[in-house]
């Protein structure tokens, strides 16, 4: 069983798995553009609740979230399916196989035998597609990868029934119709809209007012929880920010190009403009990521760190906030 899949690579798992999805359906949408219809530029944190034993600190929406709502937009519906039996699942996507079905897959990233050793820890957020079987061993794209790789059944079902936070259940999707015209202009609209209006949502774990509250806690840190725990939720803001799914600069560039591929779809020459700037705020993101690792890998030379990365996270809000306010007054 294969499909007549083509593996294209992206920067981020949920894009890549929906543009390379579409684009078997006929539909030439590049990452960048799921990603901004889909309103994946997102900030939440939520000191109660521990992800790996730091706060839960996200910089996407929940699993699923962008695919889905870029297929609303666009006017396409997608099949999602959970599974509580393992082998209804496996027969599932078998039968999607037979049918020609490439099918995407949402996984757990520790038993991923093709990721290097430092990528595999628990993260049940991870998106696929598997687009054929030969024998016992199934054929995989995973989109942050080069090229296609495999997997066994047995090393499949692993990822697929992973447990903990966000566990996958065996879950598969898959467009199953594509709109004879789609509305560009519209989608690109609401993409946009939705995600000023989240990044200046007024709620204290949201956007920009989340960032803020985590510039806060920064301060806090080192004094409430000592140094060894502070850097161990820098450590862990990283790996959020700029390992698990590029959210922090690499969000920024993509929604960057996203800009600037809407601007000729709408005619919109100030778009081109935030464009550049928010690629300058995706920057300032990696800076921080940078310094942070200095500070919990011991090798910053800076005096009072916690007080200088709470400031440049201020800095980067007030510069994110200013710009979502010029970008829903330019559509």
């Amino acid at each position: 069983m294969e499909t007549n899949f083509i593996h294209h690579q992206s920067a981020h798992c949920e894009n890549g798995v929906a543009s390379n999805l579409l684009k078997h359906q006929g539909i030439n949408i590049s990452e960048p553009m799921v990603f901004g219809i889909g309103s994946g530029l997102f900030f939440f944190y939520l000191p109660l609740l521990k992800v790996n034993h730091a706060p839960a600190i996200s910089y996407r929406p929940m699993p699923g979230f962008i695919f889905n709502k870029a297929a609303k937009r666009l006017g396409i519906k997608v099949k999602r399916i959970k599974f509580s039996n393992n082998q209804k699942a496996q027969k599932a996507l078998e039968d999607n196989l037979k049918n020609n079905i490439p099918t995407g897959l949402q996984v757990g990233v520790y038993n991923l035998t093709y990721f290097p050793d430092e990528y595999r820890f628990h993260f049940n957020a991870h998106n696929l597609v598997v687009y054929g079987k030969k024998e016992d061993t199934f054929l995989i794209s995973d989109p942050v990868m080069e090229t296609v790789t495999t997997l066994t059944e047995n090393e499949l079902e692993k990822v697929r029934f992973a447990k903990g936070a966000l566990a996958p259940k065996g879950q598969m999707y898959y467009p199953i119709e594509i709109p004879a015209v789609i509305n560009w202009e519209s989608a690109i609209k609401k993409g946009i809209k939705n995600t000023c209006n989240d990044m200046l949502a007024p709620m204290p774990i949201i956007g920009v007012s989340g960032m803020r509250f985590l510039a806060k806690s920064i301060r806090k840190w080192p004094i409430k929880k000592g140094v060894k725990v502070a850097n161990h939720y820098l450590a862990q803001l990283v790996r959020m920010q700029e390992e698990i799914g590029t959210g922090g600069g690499g969000f920024r560039f993509i929604y960057a190009a996203f800009l600037q591929e809407a601007s000729v779809i709408l005619k919109n020459e100030k778009l081109v403009e935030l464009s550049k700037e928010m690629t300058s705020i995706g920057d300032l993101w990696r800076d921080f990521a940078v310094n942070a690792a200095r500070v919990y890998k011991n090798r910053s030379n800076q005096t009072d760190v916690y007080n200088s990365l709470a400031d440049e996270l201020l800095r980067i809000a007030d510069l994110e906030e200013a710009f979502f306010r010029k970008l829903k007054k330019a559509i």
